[in-house]
């Protein structure tokens, strides 16, 4: 395998089948990327473009109606309120991003497969379903970098800070790319091997497996050195993970499957030791000392969400009985309940990417706003399981 540095972001790849694949490192919301991918296509006339979305994405940017098909409280049911949350919160940050530079959100790769398609050049999606992405790196993180990655995304969503076009180019140098990541693994190595490491291999494998003998590959630049480095192990035969594999979402092992239990059972333990060891009264007062804790920790972050009223109360009745119950969240419960006292309209669909950019348009977007109650009522019932804990212990 030769590779041709031809500039930072772009390298051209020769494989010992004859092949080549001319690999283009973007920044998803850079105008110039946008015009240096045209710029190729025109010159090169690739057999095959290759791009870094998956056919969900895909669909969400391509269909005007995606967001109208979404039910949000199905979304809640199926316990993908968490997964969802993250993504809207990634989704903002990268539109504030293209506000502030004149590009859209992967303009650069729609902008290659609008033109393949006007040229009759096939179009491969090369990336993993956002969903997998986001559920393995969920289920492999612990509960402290559950935290860190959502306050990061929800952080960075409403931050004002502003990067301008020079700063966006220079995050594509390689130097720049690898402080970053180094960063990241750091703090959330898990999510860093999940978001980075392992779809480095899955881009790096449906590319060199797509039919073509000259195809254009557009990928985020901080995938660029993952992606010729699995191209290296693919070429003399080192085993990767197939996609197969990096496609399966893994199973909560005997730890983290206990981690659920561990809070629920402890505290229904010392409801119990304060029963038989000071007597009925005692024990009643400390299971009510829980309930009062937890439904008003509950009840004062659901206000701050600015909740139904009868959402808010119902919130807060339930919180400490759900948080006993490692399978059900009063985060479901609120989302789902809001979602029903007030159902999102046509008009909440239609400016949902406008008003996810702004901690004003999560209150005023009723499909946002749905997704603030979840989190903001499952953020107190949390915390008044912490506080409420050693006030138990302190009673026996």
């Amino acid at each position: 395998m030769q590779i041709e540095r031809i500039s930072d972001t772009y390298h051209r790849i020769s494989f010992s089948n004859g092949s080549q694949v001319l690999l283009v490192g973007t920044a998803h919301v850079s105008q110039s990327s946008v015009d240096e991918v045209a710029s190729i296509i025109e010159e090169e006339s690739p057999d095959r473009v290759c791009i870094e979305l998956d056919a969900s994405r895909m669909a969400s940017k391509t269909k005007k109606n995606s967001w109208e098909d979404m039910d949000i409280r199905k979304v809640f049911k199926e316990k993908k309120g968490f997964l969802l949350l993250a993504n809207t919160a990634l989704a903002s940050f990268q539109r504030r991003l293209g506000a502030q530079t004149g590009a859209n959100p992967g303009d650069e790769i729609l902008g290659a497969a609008k033109l393949a398609e006007e040229k009759d050049i096939p179009v491969s999606l090369c990336d993993r379903e956002i969903q997998t992405t986001f559920r393995r790196a969920w289920a492999k993180s612990s509960l402290w970098n559950k935290c860190k990655l959502l306050a990061t995304l929800i952080s960075a969503a409403f931050s004002d800070e502003e990067i301008t076009p020079e700063e966006l180019e220079e995050l594509k140098k390689q130097e720049t790319l690898e402080g970053m990541l180094n960063e990241v693994a750091k703090e959330l190595p898990s999510v860093k091997e999940v978001l980075i490491d392992e779809r480095d291999t899955y881009l790096a494998s449906k590319i060199y497996s797509a039919p073509g003998e000259k195809k254009l590959a557009v990928i985020g630049a901080g995938h660029t050195k993952g992606v010729l480095a699995t191209f290296e192990k693919l070429e003399s035969d080192i085993p990767v993970p197939s996609t197969d594999e990096l496609d399966t979402i893994p199973e909560s092992r005997g730890l983290g499957k206990a981690a659920g239990y561990i809070i629920p059972t402890l505290i229904v333990l010392l409801i119990l030791i304060g029963i038989f060891s000071n007597g009925w009264d005692q024990g009643l007062m400390t299971f009510l000392y829980w309930i009062i804790v937890n439904a008003a920790s509950t009840l004062i972050t659901t206000a701050i969400a600015a909740a139904h009223p009868l959402n808010i109360l119902l919130c807060a009745i339930t919180s400490p009985f759900f948080a006993l119950n490692p399978v059900l969240g009063v985060g479901m419960l609120g989302g789902i309940l809001e979602a029903t006292f007030r159902k999102p309209k046509v008009k909440d669909f239609e400016a949902l990417n406008d008003d996810m950019m702004t901690l004003k348009g999560w209150y005023r977007n009723r499909i946002l706003h749905c997704l603030l109650v979840f989190f903001l009522s499952s953020l107190g019932s949390m915390l008044g399981t912490f506080v409420a804990f050693p006030l138990l212990i302190a009673r026996i």
